[in-house]
């Protein structure tokens, strides 16, 4: 029952705890009633049968002295027709020696029989009360004339309306009870409702937030500064706080993307420009020897490599734009652009790289490429930034049935606390810290994949776990 009690809400449940009192204050109250009504039946039928032994005691004394039986029928007789003589069923009189003498009911009771018969269950005037069980009670009382007992009398007496009258009081009590209980009951549960209205309101906001809380609308927070109304306002505030720190978040988060992509534009810019001075050589010297067929054809060929140069950065730059979870999928070719595109910026830095990308991808994992190659990219953008000038970086990826695993060390200094958290966790934003490692944690999170950071042997280490996506390319 507990159990049962504690799935119920909170507004119905405190009017049941309400009323299950009330029950058991009615219950008491009720029995208290009814003890002193018992009480007040029992002093009304001890009264009205003392009256009425001490009436026959005094008419029938000295008839029982000399044994009238004929004057003691006769007394009894009139004293059963009066009013108050009514509730009396049966009287019978019985001498000293216990001999009836005469009896209201002659047939039931025969002249000259033992009144003991009749006074089975008989009961003293002291003891008598009206019960629940028998409409008919019996009194035995002495019979005293002129101060000493002359016989004994034995009465029943019908207290089948006194009974009545308790039932009916005790009807009246459950049925005013039970009253006043349900209007109690539905009027405190009203007004917790409309106490706990708030609360409720509260709890729906939350529960339909669909992982971003939703704020209270102005017209459902309570007036006045009460408990619950700075409860509304505080949880609206919040509400604000949270929708105003995911916006730095993204921002944050664009930012870094941004300056990623900067950062890869110059050293794009550093490795474009490199190999068009060449092709205007080239093309210098194709003019001025344009007679020698030998010179030409090696100019051809030197402005072939440059411009098929040219077309692969441009196109692996397109694709790097291209972060389509569900587009093409990741091949050997990926990370051979992955390198082209970092080599500008390790050169740069005059720093060293120790490759070792897998020359085929057996089995083949289903992993969308995009992401894949912008998180490949972050980390070693960021490792490049960690390192400094004369670095070293190393790049390693294990194939797996169902995954990939992409190591990528660095000899730069411990990650500090704050890019750690930028990597791990989801913790607000704070700015300066690694480039774009909110970015990664945010993509392999969509992957469904897992990051780990260890720091061994002077190197910085990490990994990144993506689990190959289930049904196919086309899922």
């Amino acid at each position: 029952m507990p159990r049962i009690l504690r799935r119920l809400p909170l507004s119905l449940r405190l009017p049941l705890l309400g009323a299950a009192m009330m029950v058991l204050v009615g219950v008491v109250a009720s029995q208290q009633v009814l003890s002193a009504l018992g009480r007040v039946q029992d002093a009304r039928l001890r009264e009205l049968a003392a009256l009425h032994v001490e009436g026959l005691s005094v008419a029938l004394g000295p008839l029982v002295l000399r044994r009238d039986v004929w004057e003691v029928y006769d007394t009894l007789e009139r004293a059963s027709s009066e009013s108050e003589g009514r509730r009396m069923i049966l009287t019978a009189v019985a001498d000293d020696a216990g001999r009836v003498l005469a009896a209201t009911d002659p047939r039931r009771v025969p002249v000259d029989s033992a009144i003991d018969r009749v006074a089975e269950e008989a009961v003293p005037l002291d003891e008598l009360s009206v019960g629940t069980s028998e409409s008919i009670v019996r009194l035995i009382a002495p019979l005293e004339y002129q101060g000493r007992t002359v016989g004994r009398i034995v009465t029943e007496l019908d207290v089948s309306d006194l009974q009545r009258e308790r039932l009916r009081a005790v009807w009246l009590l459950l049925a005013g009870n039970a009253l006043a209980t349900t209007i109690l009951a539905g009027l405190g549960y009203i007004a917790m409702r409309q106490m706990l209205r708030p609360v409720s309101t509260l709890a729906q906001q939350m529960a339909g937030a669909e992982g971003e809380p939703q704020p209270i609308a102005e017209r459902d927070v309570p007036p006045g500064d009460g408990e619950f109304a700075r409860l509304a306002r505080t949880y609206n505030s919040m509400v604000h706080d949270v929708a105003a720190k995911s916006q730095i978040e993204r921002r944050l988060a664009e930012r870094e993307r941004f300056v990623a992509l900067g950062r890869l534009s110059s050293s794009l810019a550093h490795e474009i420009n490199n190999p068009l001075g060449g092709l205007l050589n080239a093309t210098d010297t194709i003019r001025k020897f344009s007679d020698r067929p030998e010179v030409v054809e090696k100019s051809a060929e030197l402005l072939e490599r440059g411009l098929r140069h040219l077309r692969d950065v441009a196109r692996v730059t397109l694709d790097q734009n291209r972060l389509e979870p569900d587009g093409t999928l990741l091949s050997v070719d990926d990370f051979e652009d992955v390198r082209l595109l970092i080599l500008p910026e390790l050169k740069r830095m005059e720093q060293r790289i120790d490759w070792c990308a897998p020359e085929n991808l057996i089995p083949s994992p289903e992993l969308p490429a995009a992401p894949v190659r912008q998180i490949m990219l972050n980390l070693l953008l960021n490792a490049s930034a960690a390192t400094g000038p004369e670095g070293l970086i190393m790049f390693r990826t294990q194939v797996y049935d169902d995954g990939l695993e992409i190591a990528i060390s660095n000899s730069g200094p411990p990650m500090s606390d704050a890019a750690q958290a930028r990597l791990l966790s989801d913790v607000a934003l704070a700015p300066g810290g690694g480039v774009g490692l909110r970015l990664v944690r945010d993509l392999v999170q969509e992957l469904g994949g897992r990051i780990e950071l260890a720091r061994a042997d002077g190197l910085t280490t990490v990994r990144v776990f993506l689990t190959a996506r289930k049904g196919g390319a086309d899922a």
